[in-house]
């Protein structure tokens, strides 16, 4: 029995940060775990740089919901969900995930959570487990599934390792250079022939 682990941001949909970095025209929060490998020194780095402009869940929001899938993304999650279990693990939130999952098909999606007060602020983070996406895949073995992982960026390395099979998909030069042994894609296309080579 397979499942398949995908990343969101980066390999379904383009990075939500970026996009927020964009609209509100704070260029530091470009910054992504593409970056900075520590997730939780990032996300406290992220709340502060919110608090320090007067910017919360509202206006993170808003960048969300004009936010599509990649070209060809949701064609390729089709067809694969159509051929074997598929599941997303992702480092973002609950309450940015929701508008994406919904333009994607409503697959099933493990993230973590915020903690947003009242007034749109976003006071803190709750992680679902410390090394999230590698406790799920192993989680998922233990419960007698064999792992296909699918990441691009530094916090996807220990899933896709884990795994009976695992590929990068558009990752970043420095991450494919010292990770040689990682097969890595461009195309969905591409992508989806080696996870059928692999099931």
């Amino acid at each position: 029995m397979n499942i398949v682990c995908l990343d969101l941001e980066g390999v379904l949909v383009p990075e939500i940060w970026i996009a927020f970095s964009e609209a509100s025209g704070i260029p530091e929060l470009r910054r992504t775990t593409r970056d900075e490998p520590d997730y939780d020194k990032l996300m406290r780095w992220r709340l502060a740089t919110l608090k320090e402009h007067g910017l919360g869940i509202n206006e993170i929001k808003e960048t969300i919901a004009k936010i599509d899938p990649m070209p060809g993304a949701k064609e390729f999650l089709d067809e694969l969900r159509s051929i074997t279990q598929t599941v997303i693990l992702s480092d973002t939130f609950e309450e940015f995930a929701g508008p994406l999952m919904k333009k994607l098909g409503m697959p099933t999606i493990f993230c973590n959570s915020l903690t947003v007060a009242p007034d749109g602020e976003v006071t803190g983070f709750r992680l679902r487990a410390k090394k999230t996406k590698l406790v799920t895949v192993q989680a998922f073995q233990s419960i007698g599934y064999d792992t296909i992982a699918v990441g691009d960026s530094f916090n996807d390395l220990d899933m896709i390792k884990a795994s009976k099979a695992g590929f990068l998909f558009r990752s970043t030069e420095q991450i494919k250079k010292d990770h040689p042994e990682l097969p890595a894609f461009e195309e969905y296309g591409d992508l989806l022939a080696a996870i059928k080579d692999a099931l």
